[in-house]
């Protein structure tokens, strides 16, 4: 039982603390891990409310952009409003010198 013994101490000598030392390592793994995904849980909430202000911009931008669209149909009317306005002068212009030119 002496050699029995003897390999015994021998193991418990060599491998136990090795063992420990995964152990240790282990639990510090198991500690970085930990903190490792909170700070990916912190990251994914920072991305949700950041997805969030993006889609709120992007409501904003095209309540602006419908804003823009009503204005430029504004602007062409009132540009053909005064493109008719011109020929009208015009023809009036052009009906005054027929006239004119009838009565002479």
């Amino acid at each position: 039982m002496d050699i029995k013994e003897a390999i015994r101490s021998g193991l418990k000598e060599f491998i136990l603390p090795e063992l420990d030392s995964i152990k240790n390592e282990n639990r510090e793994i198991s500690i970085k891990l930990d903190m490792t995904n909170k700070r990916l849980d912190d990251i994914n909430l920072h991305l949700v409310d950041q997805s969030r202000r993006i889609d709120e911009t992007n409501n904003r931008i095209d309540e602006t952009n419908n804003r823009l669209n009503r204005l430029y149909e504004v602007i062409v009317r009132r540009e053909e409003h005064e493109k008719l306005e011109w020929r009208v002068i015009r023809l009036e212009e052009d009906v005054t010198f027929l006239k004119e030119k009838i009565t002479a």
